[in-house]
Formats: structure tokens, sequence, C-alpha cells
């Protein structure tokens, strides 16, 4: 590990109805997993401005922030990230890889947390739920 701080960055958990937006990932680390968009949070950036920016650029949507879902840490080989993490309605826009994303699709909850493999992502997607007082978890 080179890295001698922290990376902040920022990810969105994005619903439109009862289906979660994934991206799966094109490059390293966790190239070719499945994830929320997210990414570094710039410097003279907002959390929620990094994090809206990031879904526009990795699936061309447009979002709204409805609240913070949590911050969770990752300290591995691949560096240390500190993740802020909100839960956000769609707007407008099909999903439509870009940026750092192979694919970008929204899936029902179900497939979603089937398809994360960080445990703190599936949890994210599952707080994020209580953020969106009017949406309802699918029955699956």
């Amino acid at each position: 590990m080179s890295q001698q701080r922290p990376i902040a960055s920022a990810g969105l958990v994005v619903w439109r109805g009862g289906e979660v937006l994934l991206i799966r990932r094109s490059k390293p680390p966790y190239q070719g997993e499945w994830s929320i968009p997210g990414g570094k949070i710039g410097f003279g950036e907002t959390s929620e401005e990094a994090a809206l920016r990031e879904v526009r650029e990795e699936t061309g949507i447009e979002a709204e922030i409805a609240g913070l879902v949590g911050v969770y840490e990752s300290i591995t080989e691949h560096g240390h990230f500190i993740m802020i993490d909100y839960a956000a309605r769609w707007r407008s826009g099909e999903p439509e890889a870009g940026d750092d994303a192979l694919e970008a699709e929204f899936v029902p909850l179900a497939t979603a947390l089937d398809r994360v493999s960080w445990d703190k992502t599936r949890t994210a997607i599952e707080d994020s739920l209580s953020r969106l007082g009017a949406l309802k978890a699918p029955d699956s």
C-alpha cells in the first residue's frame, strides 16, 4: 500500500421504483465487480456534489439526494478509503455505462444484493431504504 492518507469518496444508492442502480466496474481495484456508482471527492467539491457527479459520469442518470446512508471504511491492499454513501431518487435518464463503468442498469433489490460482493455496500443498499420515506421495499 503506497498511499499515505485515506482517500475520501462518495457514492449513491439510486432508486427508481423498487429497483437499484448498479454499475460494473471497468478499472481496478475490483474491476468487473458490481457496485453502486461513486468515486473520489475532488478538492473543493462537497461529498454530495461528488456523488451526483459520479453517478452522472458513470451512468448518465440524474438523481436527487434523499439523505445520508452512512460512512464506511475500507483498508485493504488496494488502499485506505472512506466512503460516504447517500440514498437518492432517480430524476431522469436511462442508465448507460460511461467513465469507470462497463455496465450500468437498474435491478430489483434482491438482484442488487446478490450481485454486490462487498458486505458494506449491501448494507448501504439495505439502509438506504429507510432514507426514502415514500419508497417501500419490494417483496422478493
